[in-house]
């Protein structure tokens, strides 16, 4: 995140709202992306935005986020099958082609700015004690504004999914998937079986690195943990990113999934439909179709066979509400008819870490604002897809470690490290502290003293939280954003567990390979902290709960279980329990939180789900 931000006020100062000189730079990049690009990057161009649509499909499906994008495409293979993608947000633009753009996405019209309830415990350095939660208002949805970290969780995650009553979903089976959408492009990993190549999905490493995440990883090797493909065999140890981008640009869903189908006769996305409700039948409890508003025009149409609702864990949970499906009182309290009582917006699980732990340097090796020339650097990235551009987001790096509270194994590591070669103090307070939402005080006290210097961070992250938090709608509105309520820290494990993932990285900051750089830790207290002793476990919570940074990953709050699981909102074939013809596809069926970053494993979910979907109407079909 920070050093996405970085870049964008070096390289497009002036540009998308900033105020200052430069604006020339953001047609410059547009028109050089096409030229050069064009032929090479974007051979199928754009989805055809469908007008007008039918009155009836075979298949509806909501959203075209990291799992409506592949749910659409995959249906769409059977030709004789008639498939409507909607989704509420535009297409992408040339600005979310490029990598290091992430987190400059945020609080724009592509992202839906929701944020947490305020609780007391976590975000204190938030403005109003609310973290910020980007989701994805666009076609390719949270794909197109995440950091592109290609990170598939544990193969524990996935036998306990299956072990809870959840046949077919462990881990040999996700890893089928995994590689059928994959086409990974780093040589050393071509012929691992743990990998595919000519899937739909583009993984690769960024072409351009600075040495500290070279560093970092033999930091890592230096306290015992191996340089591995965490995506292999096992998942603990350190590594160079990988991430879903393609020759330097971003690779989303929509770009992998949906423009090389986009001539398919059976297959039309509408964009800038806003789902209100599902349509039910309340004597058959059948759905029957979907409810939107495009154009400022209320619309119906009908499916045949099934609506699949990929909505997303927020927007998902909002739409089966809206349309009476959830927790009774609560429906009853927004005025919603009961359609079907069940445990919608409960469940739900989000990565939480630990940001702003701010690593000094002696030397020019990170990335400072001040530093950059920003017409060479775009234009390097124009004509070569190069340069610092092509960063994931700033994440350069990652580590699967164990805590002292994770599993004897060792193969079931509780934390996750990002390793990123700025920090929060890289941009002079330009933008970084605006997407983190830190307050004034906060900035001011602590990373005002060393705006402009070289600094890197390691943000340690809790892999599997046992807090859960809810979505619940404010009313019945559904242009109104729901309430979420991320319960971070209501299980004091969490905490502990974060405290001891910060000492590790305190350890991996003092190993000798970061002497080179004259690497110390930035020892300005936060003000909230002053009265503990620095880099002491009660100093260290009291960090965690002011700058308590999550990546985005809410899960869960459609969860997956068998028909005796009181909490199950969808069975394993994901099938809304007690509705014929819905399904829920997409990150809120997770039962428990994968071990990392959730986009492809989200993937994976819809590559499977389409499968479900095909073989259970083959069945159908067959039989007629």
């Amino acid at each position: 995140m920070v050093l996405s931000t970085i870049v964008v006020t070096s390289a497009l100062k002036g540009a998308i709202g900033l105020v200052g000189t430069g604006l020339w730079l953001v047609p410059l990049l547009i028109a050089g992306l096409s030229y050069y690009h064009y032929d090479q990057l974007d051979p199928e161009s754009r989805p055809i935005d469908r007008y007008p649509l039918d009155a009836e499909y075979d298949f509806v499906v909501i959203g075209g986020g990291s799992a409506g994008a592949v749910v659409a495409s995959r249906l769409s293979e059977i030709m004789h099958w008639k498939v409507l993608l909607l989704e509420a947000g535009p297409d992408e633009n040339e600005i979310t082609d490029v990598p290091s753009l992430a987190a400059y996405l945020q609080l724009t019209k592509l992202d839906w700015k929701y944020k947490t309830e305020p609780n007391g415990r976590s975000c204190l350095a938030m403005k109003g004690g609310r973290c910020n939660w980007p989701r994805g208002k666009v076609l390719g949805g949270s794909s197109v504004l995440n950091y592109m970290l290609y990170v598939r969780g544990n193969r524990h995650d996935y036998d306990h999914w299956e072990a809870l009553g959840n046949p077919g979903w462990g881990y040999d089976q996700a890893l089928y998937y995994f590689k059928k959408s994959e086409d990974n492009r780093n040589p050393y990993l071509r012929n691992s079986p743990y990998h595919g190549t000519g899937g739909y999905l583009t993984v690769q490493e960024s072409p351009w690195r600075t040495p500290l995440v070279v560093a970092f990883v033999q930091a890592g090797t230096e306290i015992g943990y191996e340089n591995r493909d965490i995506n292999g065999e096992y998942q603990t140890g350190f590594m160079i990113a990988q991430g879903t981008i393609r020759r330097g640009t971003r690779c989303s869903t929509a770009k992998a999934f949906l423009r090389p189908v986009r001539l398919r006769k059976n297959l039309h996305t509408a964009m800038k439909a806003h789902v209100t409700r599902i349509l039910i039948n309340s004597v058959t409890m059948k759905a029957t179709g979907v409810e939107f508003v495009r154009d400022g025009h209320r619309q119906q149409v009908r499916a045949r066979k099934e609506v699949i609702l990929s909505a997303g864990a927020i927007n998902s949970a909002q739409i089966l509400m809206l349309s009476g499906i959830g927790p009774r009182e609560h429906l009853q309290e927004m005025g919603i008819p009961v359609l079907k009582d069940l445990r919608v917006g409960d469940n739900m699980q989000d990565h939480v870490g630990m940001g702003g732990l701010t690593f000094l340097v002696d030397k020019p090796v990170a990335i400072v604002q001040d530093r950059f020339q920003a017409a060479p650097m775009t234009m390097h990235y124009v004509a070569n897809g190069r340069g610092p551009m092509t960063t994931l987001g700033g994440v350069e790096g990652y580590a699967f470690v164990n805590t002292k509270y994770a599993n004897a194994t060792g193969t079931y590591p509780d934390i996750q490290f990002h390793m990123a070669p700025a920090s929060i103090n890289s941009d002079a307070g330009v933008q970084v502290r605006k997407v983190l939402g830190i307050t004034d005080e906060v900035y001011n006290t602590v990373y005002r003293p060393i705006a402009n210097k070289d600094a890197w961070t390691i943000m340690p992250l809790l892999l599997r939280p046992r807090s859960r938090g809810t979505v619940r709608l404010r009313s019945s509105n559904p242009y109104q954003s729901p309430k979420i309520d991320a319960n971070y820290f209501d299980d004091p494990h969490d905490i502990a567990t974060l405290v001891e993932g910060a000492k590790i990285a305190m350890q991996v900051s003092e190993a000798k390979v970061f002497k080179q750089f004259g690497s110390r830790v930035h020892r300005i207290k936060l003000p909230g902290c002053k009265h503990l002793e620095f880099a002491s476990d009660d100093y260290w919570e009291c960090h965690i709960r002011h700058i308590s940074m999550t990546i985005y990953h809410p899960v869960g709050t459609a969860k997956m279980g068998p028909a005796y699981d009181p909490e199950a909102v969808v069975d394993p074939r994901l099938r809304v329990y007690g509705v014929e013809g819905l399904r829920v596809i997409d990150a809120s069926i997770m039962p428990t939180i994968s071990s990392g970053n959730t986009n492809a494993p989200v993937i994976m979910i819809a590559e499977k789900g389409s499968d479900l979907i095909k073989n259970d109407w083959a069945a159908v079909e067959n039989a007629l």
